[in-house]
């Protein structure tokens, strides 16, 4: 599978966080063609500030390898990592992030910082950015419309 196969399917956990009321970011990490974790964001699900899709993903993966450390794990995720998440890409030793869109307010993966790029941390982690950025960029757009226009939750089949 390549890069747009895998963020299709991190856009799919999108769309099923925006069915649950969620922001629509999704992810999916892969190590080796295989994928060990699906999710989307789960903030008012859970009632917990960080479970954003990029924890839940590490924090499944981590699962299922029985390790902490990612080494040889990609993270595909529909928008850039906020600071916390883009810092949980570091600590895991994360070897690549691939994100759709840009996150301009919070992106730590080259917007308003490079969080993994900070000699600082010695961080390993690679970022690719922009792979179906339109589409994970419409996701969010429609939701935060959604909102605008008073709903508090979107419409199915919403998000692109």
């Amino acid at each position: 599978m390549e890069d747009q196969d895998y963020m299709a399917l991190a856009l799919a956990e999108a769309r099923a966080a925006a069915e649950a009321g969620e922001i629509p970011v999704g992810a999916v990490l892969v190590r080796d063609g295989e994928i060990l974790a699906r999710t989307g964001n789960r903030r008012e699900t859970d009632r917990d500030p960080t479970a954003h899709a990029e924890i839940l993903a590490l924090r499944e993966g981590a699962r299922r390898l029985g390790d902490w450390r990612m080494t040889g794990c990609t993270l595909y995720v529909t928008l850039e990592p906020c600071p916390m998440c883009a810092g949980a890409l570091v600590m895991s030793q994360l070897d690549r992030c691939v994100f759709g869109a840009y996150d301009s307010e919070r992106g730590c993966c080259g917007s308003v910082y490079d969080l993994p790029g900070d000699p600082a941390l010695k961080g390993r982690t690679r970022w690719r950015a922009g792979v179906m950025g339109e589409t994970c960029r419409a996701a969010l757009d429609s939701f935060f419309a959604g909102l605008r226009e008073g709903r508090t939750e979107p419409e199915r089949g919403e998000c692109p």
